[in-house]
C-alpha cells in the first residue's frame, strides 16, 4: 500500500487513538506507528503476513490495551510484548508459534488471550501467573497433556478444542474460578477425565464431543 495511505491511517489513529489495517499484505509492523506510543489503545493488524514484532517499537505502546494480529505469520514473539501493562485482550490466532515468551506473566492485565491456530506443543505455564485472565483460547494447537500447574490458573473459560490431549491433570478441579472447559476432539480416554471435574470443580460447562469415548458413558 502507498505511504499517503499509510499516513492518512496513521493521521487518524493519532485522534482516535485506534490503528487498524488488515488485509493489505503488509509484511511488517509499520515503523510509523513508533510516533503514536503514547496515543493508541487499540492496534489490529490481522490478516496480513507481518512475520516478526520489531522488539525497540512494541514495547512503548504504555496506553495500548487491545492487540490484534490474527492471520499473520509470526513465529515468535519478543520479551519486550511483555512491557504492555495495560494489555487486556490479545489475539494472534492462526500464527506459527511454538512458545510464548518466559515473561509473558508480566502482562499483568491481560483478560483475554486467543492463541488458536498456532503450533503450542504445551499448555505455556506463564499463563498461570496472570491473576485477571478470563479467556484463554488455545484450540487447533498440538498440545498433548495438562500438567498440574494448570491449577494455579485464573481463567474463567480455557478452549482446548482440537488438539492431542491425552493426559488432563486431576489438579484442573482446583481451578478457582474455572467454569468452562472445551476438550471437544482430543485423544482423551473416559478413564483420563477426572471424576473430579464433576464433583469438586467450580466448572459448570464441560464439552468433551469427539473424544475417545460415547457421551452417553460419561
Amino acid at each position: 500500500m502507498g505511504n499517503s495511505a499509510l499516513r492518512a491511517h496513521v493521521e487518524t489513529a493519532q485522534k482516535t487513538g485506534v490503528f487498524q489495517l488488515k488485509d493489505r499484505g503488509l509484511t511488517e509492523f509499520p515503523s510509523e506507528l513508533q510516533k503514536l506510543t503514547s496515543n493508541l489503545r487499540t492496534i489490529d493488524l490481522s490478516n496480513n503476513k507481518i512475520d516478526s514484532l520489531p522488539p525497540l517499537i512494541i514495547g512503548k505502546f504504555t496506553l495500548l490495551k487491545s492487540l490484534s494480529l490474527n492471520n499473520n505469520k509470526l513465529t515468535v514473539l519478543p520479551d519486550e510484548l511483555c512491557n504492555l501493562k495495560k494489555l487486556e485482550t490479545l489475539s494472534l490466532n492462526n500464527n506459527h508459534l511454538r512458545e510464548l515468551p518466559s515473561t509473558f506473566g508480566q502482562l499483568s492485565a491481560l483478560k483475554t488471550l486467543s492463541l488458536s491456530g498456532n503450533q503450542l506443543g504445551a499448555l505455556p505455564p506463564q499463563l498461570c501467573c496472570l491473576r485477571h485472565l478470563d479467556v484463554v483460547d488455545l484450540s487447533k494447537n498440538q498440545i498433548r497433556s495438562i500438567p498440574d500447574t494448570v491449577g494455579e490458573l485464573q481463567a474463567i473459560e480455557l478452549n482446548l478444542n482440537q488438539n492431542q490431549i491425552s493426559q488432563l491433570s486431576v489438579k484442573i478441579s482446583c481451578c478457582p474460578r474455572l467454569k468452562v472447559l472445551r476438550l471437544e476432539e482430543n485423544c482423551l480416554e473416559l478413564s483420563m477425565l477426572p471424576q473430579s471435574i464433576l464433583s469438586d470443580s467450580q466448572i459448570c460447562l464441560l464439552a468433551v464431543e469427539g473424544n475417545l469415548f460415547e457421551i452417553k458413558k460419561l
